[in-house]
């Protein structure tokens, strides 16, 4: 478990998901304001289980004086290298949870020995990713139903040592 501060707030910890972690991450999905209107279909009935959780390296930013609430979580997926999800609590956007969490996922990466590792942004996360340090390397296609829009893909280099 890794503790540091986001900048302007309380400390946040980032710590390894479990199990009982599955409703509260799956809520961060769903609930995700990025994911409203046309965009709605991509996490209806979306579900990050317990089985997912465990099968890869799935880290949850937690805020040490605030009960323990799951504020932003990642996964990171080894086999091809990818981060598969990356939310942050809409409530709490701005406030650089999501860049704890890349921090922290480019160490995990590092300690695996990944040199570099693919996303596949949300259209309205793009600024994000370029600002964190991804590099743009393409577009994945619509896929519908579910995602019957176009995404940016990205790529994160990550330096070893």
């Amino acid at each position: 478990m890794s503790s540091r501060n986001a900048p302007g707030s309380r400390p946040i910890m980032i710590r390894r998901a479990v199990a009982g972690d599955a409703k509260r991450l799956t809520r961060l999905v769903r609930g995700s304001g990025a994911y409203e209107g046309k965009y709605a279909a991509a996490v209806a009935g979306y579900r990050v289980g317990a089985d997912y959780i465990e099968a890869h390296r799935t880290f949850a930013a937690v805020g040490a004086d605030d009960g323990g609430r799951v504020l932003g979580f990642y996964s990171l997926v080894l086999a091809p290298p990818e981060l598969d999800l990356l939310f942050v609590a809409d409530d709490v956007q701005g406030r650089g949870i999501g860049r704890l969490l890349v921090a922290h996922m480019q160490a995990e990466a590092r300690a695996a020995g990944i040199d570099r590792l693919k996303v596949v942004s949300h259209v309205l996360a793009e600024g994000f990713y370029h600002r964190v340090g991804a590099v743009r390397t393409g577009t994945a296609f619509a896929n519908p139903p579910a995602v019957p829009w176009d995404r940016p893909e990205f790529e994160f280099r990550i330096p070893q040592g």
